[in-house]
């Protein structure tokens, strides 16, 4: 479609975004805008942040004044986003301020009020710690496997790894996990299974070089806003580059796209095979690519779905992530069945449709990047899908080129730096490496000082998040601690805790600690409540998606007595390892002694200083060549660490890079394409390759984490959704996020601007089965499913367009709570679950 500006700022949902109209300071209040002029104060201070939403990275300048956050604007040094700012970004000062923050520690003398924030007690610091390290003990001196922690992609990156250190070495407990395992894991699977390395190739730049941009699942335009604007900045400045948008829903992203393809859900399998199919069949592929590069593999398939709880004990569950080596004409006949026509008849999308982006692929002149979020990776074969997507990269040949790639966008600020890269997942240690690799745990081991052997007993991973929570709710997870989530809204069939069938005796018989800001969902079900440091109110790094770190610097004192999260970790794993040896010495000592101070028995007060020496102590799992022990240097090149280095903490305070980074004269310089600067020996990336167009060609590119230096092209067939709609649900059901607000909504509805522009979730559903079911604009209705129901009002022609069969509900009100009706069948490699279909109905309230 032709593409004109008007029309653009009209589609885009990111108008706001952009405005440089600021407000005036209210009396009393502070302002959290974005244009300084029109504040009436000028700040003492700018101070350089991260913008605590999404996965964008998006840089923040805070300006300060007496202690107090009074205007911010964007960064425009932050190679992320440039300066701009998304809405919840133009507004983000504001989330400091709800009149409703948690300021003192909470401890619940009645049980029989969870669910509530009735029954709470206003503690001491010193009380709240010593009971819920009290409780801690209890409950694992019991049994090991009944504690747990859930973190979280909005921890900052040394948060983390602290609670990775603390979990995995002090308490040898793999029962850890975050809730990028909800957003990411599949991401993090498919990744793996592919290329043997974690997180995208590409950087941002790809986003203004490219000819085609595919979007699978991924409604960009509300979820990833700032990255949308370089989208239709590209379209705008460089006539002819197309845009396709694979979807199950029409949204804003689809109002900018040369083609929408809207499919059945779950179809995308076929379509992506189809896609490979006209490749082989019809020779359009890189064949010396191909040569040089793949290698083709086949993997278990018939997996069935996660409806049970012993689901990963059973054969399929247990061998789903097996996979092993074909020839290419083994992988060239299972593709066969996937014509075009085929696609169609079972996906709905016109052949021709799929064909135009078969085409697009085919094209060697043509430079493609694929962008996904949510819709490919919550997904009961998510880790398929990902590879899928890769398979086409491969097959083409674009990848790791400027302007070509595959890019999984992610949707924390730090689900990549805290969640992936120091390995908070229940099956991962920091820098990729896993518990069940032997030899991965003696590298930890070392580089924590622990003796040989130490870190056998967490060889087998922990619950994972679907897992531990099916736990909670049976009973058998006595101590759950949760930092930075809210997932007594945002699980999956939270009817487990809450609702007409829940039993309660997980919440109730357990004990939750909570680690928060707000009032939420979860601190309604929790016994103790921790009044957590918010943002700008502690120092720390967060990790994007193009594998950006970036430091935020403490700008103000947080309210009352409120603490970063950092230091509650460390305090209790004091009160814990009390009296425990790691060999001849303290266990405390060994895994914390470096940012404790004796004399005041107490953490370090500098939170930076806190920050460096645990950044440091993570770098040798990065840097084993500057490394005093030569086993380390050693054990670190066998294992290829080196690929994710990083540079000293003082670094990322001056500038934020995407890793991997190496010294150059004196400098440290970022990567922007991985894998593409030929043999990689010593296990670097190249970095700063201008003129990548001279030099970047097949022999170049080395994708040398891989085995034999061949990441691989797997078939994944089609196999169908866990739950269909039929005669008595007859709707799918989708949930997802909206422009304005973020997740479950605890900051972002706090922010009146953005809690009057959107102040409730809606029904969207297709004007047709509206009429058929009776239903008017704004007509109450119910949705129900197998496990729950919850009433909302419906919206014939919202900002998104359902096909017919198909409704959808953002999941950010705790007042509708959708999550009561979705279902919790995950994909069975990264065990993400699948919030984007099941079976409901919809009735008349």
């Amino acid at each position: 479609m032709e593409l004109k500006r008007r029309t653009l700022l009209k589609a885009s949902a990111i108008s706001l975004a952009m405005a440089a109209a600021g407000c005036k300071q209210k009396e009393g209040k502070p302002a959290a805008i974005n244009d300084v002029q029109a504040a009436s104060i000028e700040p003492d201070e700018w101070k350089k942040t991260v913008c605590r939403f999404c996965g964008t990275g998006c840089g923040i300048l805070v300006g300060v004044k007496d202690g107090k956050v009074i205007a911010t604007k964007g960064d425009p040094e932050n190679g992320s986003n440039k300066g701009l700012n998304c809405v919840k970004g133009y507004y983000i000062g504001k989330i400091l301020f709800g009149e409703d923050r948690l300021t003192k520690p909470l401890i619940r003398e009645d049980k029989s009020k969870k669910g509530t924030m009735d029954g709470f007690r206003e503690a001491s610091w010193e009380e709240a710690l010593d009971l819920i390290s009290m409780k801690l003990l209890e409950a694992y001196q019991a049994d090991p496997k009944s504690i747990a922690f859930w973190g979280s992609g909005q921890q900052s990156i040394m948060e983390g790894y602290a609670s990775v250190k603390f979990w995995k070495a002090g308490l040898l407990n793999n029962n850890i996990d975050p809730n990028a395992r909800l957003c990411m894991a599949s991401a993090v699977t498919g990744f793996m299974s592919t290329f043997q390395s974690d997180e995208p190739m590409g950087s941002f730049r790809d986003l203004d070089e490219t000819d085609v941009f595919v979007t699978w699942g991924a409604n960009m335009a509300e979820m990833h806003p700032v990255l949308y604007s370089r989208l239709t900045a590209r379209k705008l400045s460089a006539p002819g580059t197309k845009h396709y948008d694979l979807t199950t829903r029409k949204s804003r992203t689809s109002e900018t796209a040369d083609k929408t393809l809207v499919f059945r859900p779950q179809t995308d399998l076929a379509i992506a095979n189809a896609i490979a199919n006209y490749l082989i069949q019809n020779e359009k592929y890189d064949k010396k690519f191909v040569e040089a590069h793949v290698q083709f593999k086949a993997g278990t398939e018939n997996l069935g779905h996660s409806f049970k709880d012993d689901y990963d004990a059973t054969e399929p569950g247990a061998s789903a992530d097996k996979d092993w080596t074909i020839p290419f004409e083994e992988y060239k006949e299972r593709l066969e069945p996937y014509t075009f026509e085929y696609a169609s008849k079972i996906s709905g999308v016109p052949g021709a449709d799929i064909e135009a982006l078969a085409l697009e692929f085919a094209d060697p002149g043509k430079k493609i990047v694929s962008l996904w979020t949510m819709g490919v990776n919550q997904h009961t074969r998510g880790t398929w899908m990902n590879n899928l997507i890769y398979n086409l990269h491969l097959l083409t040949g674009k990848i790791s080129k400027p302007g070509s790639g595959p890019f999984s966008l992610t949707g924390q600020p730090s689900a990549c730096g805290t969640a992936r890269e120091v390995g908070v997942f229940s099956h991962r240690l920091p820098s990729d490496l896993v518990v069940k690799n032997p030899e991965h745990r003696q590298y930890a081991e070392l580089i924590w000082n622990l003796p040989k052997g130490y870190l056998d007993p967490i060889e087998k991973p922990g619950y994972h998040t679907v897992k531990m929570f099916r736990e909670l709710g049976k009973g058998n997870v006595k101590f759950l601690w949760s930092m930075s989530n809210n997932w007594g809204q945002t699980m999956p069939k939270l009817n487990r805790f809450r609702g007409q069938d829940a039993d309660g005796k997980g919440v109730l018989d357990g004990f939750i600690v909570v680690s928060e800001v707000y009032p939420t969902k979860s601190t309604e079900l929790a016994d103790v409540v921790l009044p957590a440091a918010m943002w700008v109110e502690r120092e720390g790094q967060f990790g994007n998606a193009e594998r950006r770190t970036s430091v935020f610097e403490k700008c103000i004192d947080a309210p009352g007595v409120a603490k970063w999260d950092l230091w509650a970790i460390v305090q209790v794993a004091k009160r814990v390892l009390e009296g425990k040896k790691i060999g001849s010495k303290p266990a405390f000592d060994v895994l914390f002694g470096m940012v404790w101070d004796k004399a005041k028995n107490d953490m370090l007060e500098d939170q930076r200083e806190v920050n460096k020496i645990l950044w440091e102590e993570y770098r040798q799992f990065t840097n084993p060549h500057e490394h005093t022990n030569p086993e380390v240097q050693e054990l670190g090149k066998k294992l290829k660490v080196k690929a994710k280095q990083m540079a000293p903490y003082e670094e990322y305070v001056k500038k934020s890079m995407c890793w991997p980074v190496r010294n150059m004269n004196g400098q440290w310089i970022e990567t922007n394409w991985r894998y593409a600067d030929g043999k990689q020996e010593d296990g670097f990336d190249q970095v700063g390759i201008e003129d990548f167009g001279k030099k970047g060609t097949v022999d170049q590119i080395d994708f040398y984490k891989s085995a034999e230096h061949r990441p691989s092209v797997i078939f994944r067939p089609f196999e169908d959704a866990a739950e269909i709609p039929d005669e008595e649900y007859p709707f799918w059901l989708c949930t997802g996020r909206v422009l304005e607000h973020w997740h479950s909504g605890s900051m972002t509805r706090r922010v009146p601007e953005l809690h009057r522009a959107v102040p409730e979730a809606l029904c969207e559903i297709h004007p047709d089965d509206a009429s058929t079911l009776g239903i008017s604009e704004g007509d109450k209705v119910k949705v129900v499913s197998r496990r729950g129901e919850v009433e909302v009002k419906a919206v014939l022609n919202g900002r998104g367009n359902p096909p017919k069969g198909l409704i959808y509900v953002p999941f950010f009100a705790e007042e509708t709570l959708i999550n009561l009706v979705t279902l919790d069948c995950y994909c069975p490699i990264s065990k993400q679950p699948d919030y984007k279909k099941c079976a409901v109905k919809v009735v008349k309230a």
